[in-house]
């Protein structure tokens, strides 16, 4: 298999030597034997450059060829194909058995006896969603695959057991979906790529669209589903020309039905600090919905300057409560196992804070950031999952706040171990991304994106057919309730929602097995 390879990069580069005119390898031996710039070049002309050619491949080769299934990351080519069969196809089938390392320690959901029967389980079966999904056979050279249409079940739960959020408001938010789109602003993604993801999960139902903070757009309202808007450190979308906070278009965006409660991000997982989008990117479109200058690199503050502790923030959160009469909410990410205690502490003392949090764990990240914040700041999603659900349960405050987890949960498994960890709802950025059809080019940052997705060149969103992604966004979302409903009736609750850390197992590397709820017990109020 390795000789395999190598002939193919061999081939490659002869097919490349016998097309390029010899005239062109004088001119190139010279130039390299004068530039200062590579060392590699200047001793080694010509030679130098198959190394660099073969250094900027290596990327596509090792995703492609020399990785196994399950080592790429962020992503692994198994995670990428998983989500994709799921959108295509609406199939989680796999065939001779999982390819996970059972040596390894990890956890695992714990199995009932006596599992819940279809007719036994608190999920809404009807009325049919209509979507279509792909048949036939696609080989090397040949593609016969066509769309039919099909119809499938919502797998919603029944509006008596849908969650409620912000039940004291003036326009409390009733969720019956236990996933949706997670923040990714307009800018980060293109318009094509929004507007698929926005199709696809209003056609779902019981979904949400999330703008990150970029500022409510079009494209997050074209499916006609439920939106957070979010709120970032640059207030944009509710920002004067002088940076501002501007009361008059936060009320402008609160009076739109389709937004259901607003977000305050103090933090997400990828950058604990201020967001970045390169001026490349900020076309007249995007800098008249965020309300700065096109075509200027764009630095969000590191903090709001709306606030600056726990009080003033609280006075803000009541004051856009009031104001636009909707849930509000915050993002964070947890540091340890107190990170939250003095949130929830001045919740209990007061009465007050958010209507919901979200969790964003360490392993988050659509889009850019920056190295020295991606691999150690903040904690990862199961932990921070766990210490949050402990600090408002210590302080009696869990029932009137829900949570919101996001950081790599994009399969039913994953979905419902975080479930059981302590989230009431999750939110899934990458996934989206994928069903999409993005490919982990890992050029998000550039405006290049090979596929359309993470760009709004309008060249390279040529690739992202909204009227064909659509469906593998509705299909991805159906069958994610599919198998979590699937998942709960194996561990013998009739809903998703009942999942908590007794349904957890984590086995060590020496085979012993312990209970979550007994590695984490939980705290008494």
């Amino acid at each position: 298999m390795f000789q395999d390879h190598w002939l193919v990069i061999l081939t490659s580069l002869i097919l490349i030597m016998i097309s390029v005119p010899p005239v062109l390898f004088i001119i190139w031996y010279f130039h390299d034997k004068r530039q200062s710039q590579h060392s590699v070049l200047r001793n080694f002309p010509l030679l130098g450059r198959v190394r660099y050619f073969l250094e900027m491949l290596g990327p596509e080769f090792r995703q492609y060829l020399f990785d196994a299934d399950d080592e790429g990351r962020p992503f692994s080519r198994t995670d990428f194909s998983n989500i994709v069969v799921q959108g295509k196809y609406l199939k989680t089938v796999i065939a001779f058995g999982s390819k996970r390392d059972f040596d390894k320690p990890g956890l695992y959901l714990k199995n009932s006896m006596f599992p819940k029967q279809k007719e036994e389980m608190k999920i809404e079966l009807e009325p049919k969603i209509p979507t279509r999904r792909y048949i036939g056979t696609e080989g090397l050279f040949s593609r016969k695959e066509h769309l039919e249409d099909v119809e499938v079940s919502p797998w919603t739960l029944p509006d008596d057991d849908a969650i409620v959020i912000g039940p004291n408001c003036n326009n409390p938010w009733r969720v019956r979906g236990p996933v949706g789109m997670s923040a990714m602003s307009f800018g980060a993604l293109g318009e094509n790529a929004i507007s698929s993801i926005s199709y696809g999960l209003g056609k779902a139902t019981g979904s949400w669209v999330h703008t990150g903070e970029g500022g409510l757009a079009p494209y997050h309202t074209i499916g006609g589903g439920d939106v957070i808007m979010q709120i970032g450190s640059g207030i944009f979308g509710v920002r004067n020309e002088d940076g501002t906070f501007s009361w008059e278009k936060f009320q402008e965006k609160a009076d739109n039905p389709q937004l259901r409660c607003f977000e305050i991000k103090l933090a997400q997982g990828a950058k604990i600090r201020g967001g970045h989008v390169e001026g490349s990117k900020v076309n007249e479109e995007i800098a008249a919905i965020r309300g700065v200058k096109p075509w200027k690199t764009v630095d969000s503050p590191n903090r709001h300057n709306q606030f600056n502790d726990l009080p003033s923030l609280f006075d803000f959160i009541d004051k856009l409560r009031d104001k636009g009469g909707k849930p509000i909410g915050i993002k964070i990410v947890m540091g340890g196992a107190d990170s939250a205690d003095e949130l929830a502490k001045y919740m209990s003392e007061t009465g007050r804070g958010p209507d919901y949090i979200t969790v964003d764990g360490s392993e988050g990240g659509s889009g850019a950031t920056y190295q020295e914040m991606a691999d150690t700041m903040g904690i990862p999603i199961k932990s921070g999952l766990i210490y949050c659900d402990n600090a408002l349960r210590k302080y009696g405050v869990r029932d009137r706040v829900k949570i919101f987890a996001s950081g790599k949960l994009f399969s039913p498994d994953k979905i419902a171990i975080a479930l059981s960890a302590g989230a009431d709802l999750v939110n899934i950025a990458r996934g989206m991304m994928i069903s999409v059809g993005c490919i982990g080019a890992q050029k998000c940052h550039t405006n290049k994106c090979p596929v359309g997705v993470a760009t709004t060149d309008p060249d390279h969103q040529k690739a992202l057919v909204v009227q064909e992604k659509q469906w593998r966004v509705l299909n991805y979302i159906i069958t994610l309730r599919n198998g979590l409903q699937t998942l709960a009736a194996a561990s013998g609750i009739d809903s998703y929602s009942k999942f908590n850390r007794s349904h957890v197992v984590y086995r060590d590397e020496f085979g012993k097995v312990v209970s979550m709820e007994e590695l984490f017990p939980y705290p008494k109020a």
